[in-house]
């Protein structure tokens, strides 16, 4: 398990089933759009807070952020 790619392909699961773009999602949660974006392309590791920040921002728990094989894509 890669764990950034677990976490970049989430983040953009729930983003894309919110409706929103990346500038919003870095809106809601205080973050820059680049930022989101490179989390979504795997190009990041993350800190604890900022998981907690993401996962806030999108409604869900923070540890489905985490989580492999659960989405219904």
């Amino acid at each position: 398990m890669d764990i950034i790619k677990v976490f970049g392909m989430n983040v953009k699961f729930y983003r894309n089933s919110l409706g929103i773009s990346q500038e919003q999602l870095a809106e809601r949660c205080g973050l820059h759009r680049t930022y989101i974006s490179a989390i979504e392309r795997f190009r990041r590791s993350i800190a604890l807070e900022n998981i907690q920040r993401i996962a806030s921002a999108l409604g869900v728990d923070a540890y489905m952020l985490l989580m492999e094989d659960h989405r219904k894509d």
